[in-house]
């Protein structure tokens, strides 16, 4: 039995993370989350009493709270997920992305440096850091046949990507200067069940639920891979458990989709499964929840095309996902149309005190 840190357990890809870990292995699980707007315990609500599942509200940037939690629990494993990963929340305030990702990843860094050099025998020889990054640290992609590789050069866009890019290199230089046993992986775009509704697929669900305008950046031409999150978990996890130490790799879901297309393969579902709430019918558009897509001004330096290129991961570690886009996609519908109780919870605020339904607007979809 493992024991593992989990930073950012109650994000979407981090509660996926936990709940794979807690209800398909024996392993225990430390949560430490800040539980910012994004952070929703909610999410963990089918693993809360679970006698392997621990939670401790702290801040990454908080030194003498991280001591305490490493001291407290020993961790064999630390995954890193915490961070603010929301682009159009990074151009609008770059100050909190600085904060979380670089300083908050340096202070986690030297924390596990100080806890693993204090380890003796295979405890110390078992440790390791494992850092989540994301593919938007490579910028985009030029020609529709390339991929990024886990040797693709960094060109970050974002503020957002910027910092993740930044927290990249301080894993390297904390693996190459001070020997802290490392890994790294770079994902595609996920979704799934338990997406915070800001981003792109949840908000063009509810919206199109609601009768609300489906907003698409510029075109719709951009072009990113799908990644469903609990393939994403399942890799997470095994990189955690049998990477190797010094390691990138890159996690894709082989769908790649332009995001108008992500949005009319939603419609679509959405007029075989609830044609009921066909709000755009019933005032007369007759092209169904695809009438309510409207086109929006393009955010600044976004990314034309994102393409993971998942080889190493499946020649390394045996991993492939599970899931297509089709049957992704149809079940994160699926989901959503059956978890009211949840988006409900984070729409008006009652899950954290941040009212999210009063801010979502054109410029609020991510891809």
């Amino acid at each position: 039995m493992l024991k593992i840190l989990v930073t950012g357990g109650a994000g979407f890809i981090g509660s996926a993370v936990i709940r794979h870990i807690i209800e398909n292995t024996s392993d225990e699980v430390m949560n430490i989350d800040k539980l910012t707007y994004a952070g929703n315990l909610d999410s963990l609500q089918c693993v809360a009493n679970n006698e392997r599942y621990h939670f401790e509200q702290i801040d990454i940037c908080n030194s003498s709270e991280l001591e305490r939690v490493f001291k407290l629990y020993n961790p064999d494993i630390v995954m890193h997920l915490a961070a603010e990963s929301h682009v159009d929340r990074s151009i609008d305030g770059p100050k909190e992305f600085i904060e979380t990702n670089i300083i908050g990843t340096y202070t986690l860094l030297e924390t596990a440096r100080k806890y693993w050099l204090a380890l003796s025998g295979d405890k110390k020889g078992q440790f390791r850091f494992h850092h989540i990054s994301t593919d938007e640290v490579y910028g985009d992609l030029a020609g529709p046949e390339e991929l990024f590789t886990e040797t693709t050069p960094y060109a970050p866009s974002s503020p957002y990507s910027a910092s993740k890019a930044a927290s990249d290199h301080l894993v390297r230089a904390w693996l190459r200067t001070y020997g802290l046993p490392t890994v790294i992986t770079n994902c595609s775009n996920n979704y799934g069940p338990f997406h915070f509704p800001e981003k792109l697929i949840p908000l063009m669900i509810l919206n199109a639920l609601e009768g609300k305008p489906l907003p698409v950046y510029g075109n719709g031409q951009q072009v990113r891979d799908w990644l469903y999150v609990e393939d994403h978990a399942r890799a997470l996890y095994l990189v955690a458990t049998t990477g190797d130490v010094g390691e990138t790799y890159n996690i894709g879901g082989h769908n790649e989709k332009a995001n108008i297309d992500v949005v009319k393969t939603i419609c679509r579902l959405l007029e075989e499964l609830v044609p009921e709430n066909n709000h755009s019918l019933a005032s007369g558009n007759d092209n169904g929840f695809a009438g309510l897509i409207e086109f929006v001004t393009d955010r600044p330096g976004h990314d034309v095309r994102y393409a993971i290129d998942a080889s190493k991961i499946e020649r390394e570690l045996n991993w492939t996902p599970q899931e297509s886009f089709d049957s992704g996609i149809r079940k994160t519908v699926v989901w959503y149309l059956e978890n009211k109780t949840w988006w409900s919870r984070v729409l008006d605020g009652s899950y954290s005190g941040e009212r999210l339904g009063e801010r979502l607007g054109a410029t609020e979809t991510i891809a």
